[in-house]
């Protein structure tokens, strides 16, 4: 098995990994969390940890997942691995792209900035009328890339388990 597809696989499996557990922290601890607080509490909180979460240390997770499954996906197929792995890698990484990064884009970044927009006055007008609209619908489709990445990440496992079964025949 060429060392270039052994390397962009284990790192984009890597990468998937830390992608679906960032979603998935927030599943089952952060939000749970956050609507255990006060309203105010967690609208602020949630304010600051979207403002933090862009950063150089998420970047490659986020943004890289799916082009690193598509690029070891491309590099299967040019060292002969089975159709499957190949495949496998391809709808890895069109899942992430599509459930991970796209819907991520489409849907919580624009809940996350109108909620960053609300101001203190606000807060402290109606914060639990402000939180209820916001926190469900937010879980709900971050449940969603949540299953999107952990998906992907099965998958991606899947293929580099038949990369290495047909490896050891």
């Amino acid at each position: 098995m060429p060392l270039a597809f052994r390397i962009t696989a284990l790192a984009a499996l890597l990468l998937c990994g830390a992608l679906f557990g960032f979603f998935y922290a927030w599943v089952c601890s952060t939000m749970w969390g956050l609507d255990a607080a006060a309203p105010e509490v967690a609208i602020r909180a949630m304010q600051a940890m979207n403002a933090s979460v862009r950063n150089a240390l998420f970047f490659p997770a986020f943004f890289l997942t799916g082009p690193a499954l598509l690029l070891a996906a491309l590099l299967a197929w040019k060292s002969a691995q089975p159709r499957q792995v190949t495949m496998l890698l391809t709808l890895a990484g069109l899942t992430v792209l599509l459930g991970g990064t796209v819907l991520t884009m489409a849907v919580n970044v624009p809940m996350n900035e109108a909620l960053a927009l609300v101001s203190d006055a606000e807060i402290e007008a109606d914060a639990a009328a402000l939180w209820a609209a916001y926190s469900a619908p937010w879980q709900v489709w971050n449940q969603t890339r949540t299953a999107f990445t952990g998906l992907a990440l099965a998958m991606a496992g899947a293929a580099l388990l038949q990369a290495r079964s047909i490896q050891d025949q």
